[in-house]
């Protein structure tokens, strides 16, 4: 495991009971990272996005690519090679979100098991509740 702020990050995750967990996620190479589609030019963030594509000739693409985070937005023609490259950074980011997501259903669904064993325990379900 790592100490080195550059091998993990942390996502603080706050949930509808106010209650907060923090999901740590640890990056598995010690290679700095090589300047992808995916990275935007001007703030550095990973999060650049196609909003258009289409067909170019020899086996390229033409792209708009935008960033959510500082809003810069670029149209450019990238070969079949670059494009693949950005698709698998938005496969991996999209299964980063479902794991996501599915830590926080499990952490909301222990939450309300929690609340519903204190109501029981306090005697506030009543037969009229169900």
């Amino acid at each position: 495991m790592h100490n080195d702020p550059k091998h993990h990050s942390v996502r603080k995750i706050v949930l509808p009971s106010g209650k907060s967990i923090e999901v740590v996620r640890f990056n598995d190479t010690d290679a700095p990272p090589s300047r992808g589609l995916h990275i935007c030019p001007d703030c550095d963030s990973d999060l650049i996005q196609p909003v258009a594509w289409s067909e170019a000739a020899e086996e390229c693409w033409e792209l708009v690519l935008s960033c959510p985070n500082c809003w810069w937005e670029a149209e450019g023609i990238y070969t079949q090679e670059q494009v693949e490259a950005l698709e698998e950074h938005l496969d991996d980011g999209l299964a980063d979100m479902l794991d996501d997501l599915q830590r926080l259903a499990q952490a909301n669904m222990a939450d309300q098991i929690d609340r519903f064993i204190t109501a029981l325990q306090g005697d506030h379900i009543l037969p009229e509740d169900f």
